[in-house]
């Protein structure tokens, strides 16, 4: 229930089910990453390797408490969420934004800088085609690889 109200607190992220949320946090604990400060969460980045292609890990998700914004949490959790042993044969990262969340594209591609990484960007679900209008076009962002 943490990550719910978290979520919920950081508009403009979509809210998943509180369900979807105890789905992240155990079938997806080994590729999502947690922050806690003075015993409440201030910080979560949920992903899971994409099902075909192990060797990339998909971030759903990036969510900072407003109060513990601009201190560099985001890019903190996705380093160490990055370094896990279990995650050395990660080669992509990916994740989706829509074209208006500059925080997302910053905290991204700044981290590929870090990584000396590539990027490379392409239309992954369309407002049109994929959300009958109701959402703006997700466009997926590639890093890596990672090991080059």
């Amino acid at each position: 229930m943490a990550l719910h109200r978290l979520v919920s607190a950081c508009p403009p992220l979509d809210t998943n089910s509180s369900y979807c949320n105890l789905l992240q946090c155990s079938h997806f604990g080994a590729t999502s990453i947690a922050a806690v400060r003075d015993g409440e969460l201030a910080g979560s980045v949920t992903g899971y390797r994409v099902p075909d292609r192990p060797d990339t890990l998909f971030v759903w998700q990036v969510a900072v408490h407003p109060d513990a914004r601009g201190h560099g949490l985001a890019r903190t959790m996705l380093r160490n969420l990055a370094a896990r042993p279990a995650l050395q044969d990660i080669n992509f990262i990916e994740t989706s934004i829509t074209p208006d969340n500059e925080a997302s594209w910053r905290l991204f591609t700044g981290f590929a800088t870090e990584l000396h990484a590539e990027t490379a960007r392409s239309v992954m679900f369309e407002q049109t085609l994929h959300f009958q209008g109701l959402h703006d076009t997700e466009y997926l962002l590639r890093i890596g690889p990672l090991n080059a």
